[in-house]
Parts: C-alpha cells; sequence; structure tokens
C-alpha cells in the first residue's frame, strides 16, 4: 500500500468541502482545514452529491453528528460521492455512513465511547498514521462501532472496544476515523488531518491570507466599478478589516460613516479618528451623536428595550449621513450604491447560509438597516473566520490596537450597564473598563482570552470601607472568558496578582466603586454579556 501520493496542482480557490452532518465541530473542522493552509467550505448533508461536485472539490470531508446509521430519517448521502474520484476523509458518523454505504458493518453493540479513549495504530506506516504514536489518546463521542470495513480498505487503528477505528483505501483515495481528529482533545489530530489533506488528497498548502487580500480586491473593482460605497464603521475589528480592504481597492470611492453614540471605551473614538485614517487614508465621516442616545435612553433600565433603542437611532443617524454622502455624490454625478458589512463566515453559517440548518439568529453588521435600503452589499470577509480577519488586517497594515481589539457589542457600553444609562455612570464604567484593560495588556494575557466585559451593576450598592469612612459603591463585574467562537464559553483563569491589583486600582482610582467581583460561569449557562 503506497502511503504518499504526488501533489497535485489546483486553483486556490477551489475548496474542501466540509458536509455537515449536524455536528457541533463543522466549524472547528472548517477552521482546522484552514489552519493547515487548504481553503474551506462548509455545505448542508442535504446538498445533492452533483451540487458539491460542481463546486469543484479538492476533497471532501464528512463531519460527525447526532445521528446513528440505523435511524429512520437519519441524513444519508448518495454513493456517488465516493466513486467521484474526489478524496474524502469521513470523521465519526461520516466515518459510519461511509462504512454503512460502502459495504462495511456498522453495529449498536453497546460499544460507547466517549471523551478521551485510547487508541492503538496498527499500521503505522499509513498514509495517516505514518510518524504517529502507535499508542495515543483521541476524543471519541459513540454509541455505534464499525466491525468490518468494506471491500478494498485497510483497518489501520483499534480501541478496546471498536475493532475498526480507522480505515484507509489509498488507490480510491477514500480515509475514516471513528473519532474527532479536529478538537484539541485528540492527540496529534491536527497532523492526522494535515495527512489526509497532503498525502492522501495531495493538496498543496498555499492557502494565505495574502492571497485572500489579492482575490477580493479584484472582486471588489469588478463588482464596484466606478460607482461609490459607504460603509459604517463600528470601530471592531471586522468593520475596520473590511473598510480598509475596500478602500485598498477602490480608494476616495468608499466613504466610511462612524456614529458616536456616546457609548464607546475609553480612546476608542479618538483610535478610529486617528489611528484607522492614518493607516488607510479612508474617507471618515464621523457624526456626534451621544447627546441623542443619552436622551433616547433616559429612564430605560430593561436590558432589550436599551437594545432596540440603540439600533434604532443607530439606524436614524446613519440614515442621515448616508443621505448627505447620496447628496454630496450627486453633485458630481456620481452613485453610491453599494453598501459595505464586515460579515464573517461564522454569520453566514449561523444565519442559515451555508449549513442548511436552522437560523440560529439574524445578522445585520451595521445595526439591522431596513431591508428596502436600494444598496447592492459588498462583504469582503463573508469567508473568513474571526482569526483569519485578524491575520487580513495585518497583511493590510492595520494598526495592532485595531486588528487585536477584542470583540465589543455593538450597543457598546450600553449593555454593560444593568440598570439606567447616564453620562456619569458611563463615564465610571469607562474609567474601570480601562484600568482592567491596562493590566491585562501590561500582564500580556490580552491573546490569552477571548474578551473581558467590565459590568456596573449600576443599581446594586453595598457597604464599604474606604479610607476611615464607611462607603455606600457599586460593585464592578469582571468577566474574563476564552471562546473559539464566542458560541460556548469557560470563564479564564486569570493569575490572582493581576485581578488583585485590577480590583485595587479600579476601587482606589474609581469613584463610588468599592468592590470588584469576577464572574465565574460558563456559556451556557450563562451568556458572556450581561444584558
Amino acid at each position: 500500500m503506497s502511503s504518499a501520493i504526488p501533489v497535485q496542482s489546483a486553483p486556490d480557490n477551489d475548496p474542501v468541502l466540509v458536509v455537515d452532518f449536524g455536528a457541533q465541530y463543522a466549524q472547528l473542522i472548517a477552521r482546522r482545514v484552514r489552519e493547515a493552509r487548504v481553503y474551506s467550505e462548509i455545505v448542508p448533508s442535504s446538498m445533492p452529491v452533483a451540487e458539491m461536485l460542481a463546486k469543484n472539490p479538492k476533497a471532501i470531508i464528512l463531519s460527525g453528528g447526532p445521528s446513528s446509521v440505523y435511524e429512520e430519517g437519519a441524513p444519508r448521502l448518495d454513493r456517488a460521492i465516493f466513486e467521484a474520484g474526489v478524496p474524502v476523509f469521513g470523521m465519526c458518523y461520516g466515518f459510519q455512513l461511509m462504512a454503512t454505504v460502502l459495504g462495511g458493518t456498522v453495529d449498536n453493540n453497546g460499544a460507547r465511547e466517549y471523551g478521551r479513549t485510547p487508541l492503538t495504530v496498527s499500521r503505522t506506516g499509513s498514509t495517516l498514521f505514518e510518524g504517529i504514536p502507535a499508542q495515543h489518546s483521541v476524543w471519541m463521542s459513540h454509541g455505534d462501532a464499525c466491525s468490518a470495513a468494506p471491500e478494498g480498505f485497510t483497518v489501520t487503528a483499534s480501541t478496546d472496544l471498536v475493532p475498526v477505528a480507522a480505515f484507509e483505501n489509498d488507490e480510491a483515495r477514500l480515509y475514516g476515523v471513528q473519532y474527532h481528529p479536529e478538537v484539541l482533545h485528540s492527540d496529534h489530530g491536527q497532523q492526522i488531518l494535515e495527512h489526509f489533506l497532503y498525502r492522501g488528497a495531495g493538496i498543496a498548502p498555499t492557502w494565505t491570507t495574502g492571497s485572500v487580500v489579492e482575490e477580493q480586491i479584484a472582486l471588489i473593482r469588478e463588482q464596484v466599478g466606478d460607482k461609490r460605497a459607504i460603509c459604517g464603521l463600528s470601530g471592531g475589528v471586522d468593520s475596520a478589516v473590511a473598510a480598509a480592504l475596500v478602500n485598498r481597492a477602490i480608494g476616495d470611492q468608499l466613504t466610511c460613516v462612524y456614529v458616536d453614540h456616546g457609548l464607546m471605551r475609553k480612546g476608542e473614538t479618538e483610535q478610529v479618528e486617528k489611528d484607522f485614517v492614518a493607516a488607510t487614508g479612508v474617507q471618515l465621516k464621523v457624526v456626534d451623536a451621544s447627546e441623542r442616545f443619552l436622551n433616547a435612553l433616559k429612564g430605560v433600565t430593561d436590558p432589550e428595550e436599551k437594545r432596540k433603542i440603540i439600533g434604532r437611532e443607530f439606524i436614524r443617524v446613519f440614515e442621515q449621513a448616508q443621505a448627505e454622502i447620496i447628496a454630496e455624490a450627486g453633485e458630481h454625478g456620481q452613485s453610491v450604491d453599494f453598501l459595505v458589512q464586515g460579515t464573517l463566515y461564522p454569520d453566514v453559517v449561523e444565519s442559515g447560509g451555508g449549513t442548511g440548518t436552522a437560523n440560529i439568529k439574524s445578522h445585520h453588521n451595521v445595526g439591522g438597516l431596513p431591508e428596502d435600503l436600494q444598496f447592492q452589499l459588498v462583504e469582503p470577509l463573508r469567508k473568513l473566520f474571526k482569526d483569519e480577519v485578524r491575520m487580513v488586517g495585518q497583511e493590510l497594515g492595520l494598526p495592532e490596537e485595531i486588528v487585536q481589539r477584542q470583540p465589543f457589542p455593538g450597543p457598546g457600553l450600553g449593555i454593560r450597564i444593568v440598570g439606567e444609562v447616564t453620562k456619569e455612570r458611563l463615564d465610571l464604567l469607562r474609567d474601570a473598563d480601562a484600568i482592567a484593560r491596562e493590566e491585562l495588556t501590561a500582564a500580556g494575557l490580552d491573546r490569552e482570552i477571548w474578551q473581558c466585559p467590565v459590568v456596573l451593576l449600576a443599581d446594586v450598592r453595598s457597604v464599604g470601607v474606604q479610607g476611615d469612612g464607611r462607603t455606600y459603591g457599586h460593585p464592578i463585574v469582571l468577566r474574563p472568558v476564552s471562546s473559539e467562537d464566542a458560541m460556548t464559553a469557560d470563564w479564564s483563569r486569570l493569575p490572582y496578582d493581576v485581578l488583585a491589583k485590577i480590583s485595587t486600582r479600579i476601587t482606589n482610582e474609581v469613584r463610588d466603586v468599592n468592590r470588584v467581583v469576577v464572574d465565574v460561569t460558563s456559556k451556557p449557562p450563562g451568556t458572556i454579556e450581561w444584558e
């Protein structure tokens, strides 16, 4: 059996397709493929094989899923996918489906394995396992088990309970493993995936953020032509990178609008006005609407109502700004036909645009713009994950402070104040947040956590002692979390000395605060933001 197949060339934009069978890890598989410098896309298992093949895939990966291959109504796959000459790699449910369709045997024999499981590799020189230790642990999650591989396949690994935990057919370029190599809990998982991509499928690792920039600049120029575009700039990394990329493509045909709603963190408005413009040369229209937002939020404490008010006011201010831009462009005989959004690939997937699964959330990057606005969308980041967006930002020369900025909600500090939003409370929270960010940066922890919301419990007071007197101040909540995609999250175990320094500085330097607490709730059951 040959363990190495010559690399074949293929256009960089031809994808590796990840067929989603309802797996919780489908996005993670796609990310892992891209980490191997190979472009990937997620498609639903309901997509006809002919449509999959029409995408000219370099390879196909079959994801895991919650179903049993024997269940009525379980996802199926046409045998033609295995006979099309395209390399295929099955994981967990995808592995069992491949075995079943091709004539192997999958039994519900009580061989349930969940979590870390010892794997024994019987063919250490195979395409998937060459250079991998014969004994290592992998992440299992299954109730059925493959007891006999299809004809033409070689069994290459097993566990104590499962005789066929991996099989390979080099001639047909078909491979499968019972476990989840995409999760960090599987030892050598990324190496196994790369062995399939590079050795089994013969794909060269050539997909880079540099190629993304070149490809998107060409596509943007083709789409926009000599027309004008506008972009709602929030100060976040997504809209900043989208704007920088479009600006690189069409220059002064783009105008960005930054709505200062007065709910940003300390220094962020200045960062957008100065650093971003200096780095990109973009035309920026800044609208100071802080008084308008404060007046609209007066007396409001319900978090959902706050979100709706902030979204509504943002739309009105943005529409007013865009009307002014359109009027100015019209004076010069130009039309403004395009709206730039920082839509990311997870937004597309979660909105039902990539997997054929239920719509998890609606998505409008510029604050929920009305559907009747007569613009064509320019979404240069819609194929990218967040970490890839940051790499594109670096490629474009954006300041590190913008590229590495942690996620920040569109409604800003308005939803990090539990209670009514006032100027005094915003100033208090801004000071506390700035201290937390300074200390996390000084400790080198910025990139170790996903984000650290700082929350003011404005309607809560507690007794404290500061100086020689009794105080009755507000508590501040620190919410450090670690995550890959914000769909799930765990609280970050920050060093005690860092937490102590943040607490001491906040209680010493921020008026009306006499207590700092840390939120140690995971998501689920909690959310990342408090409101």
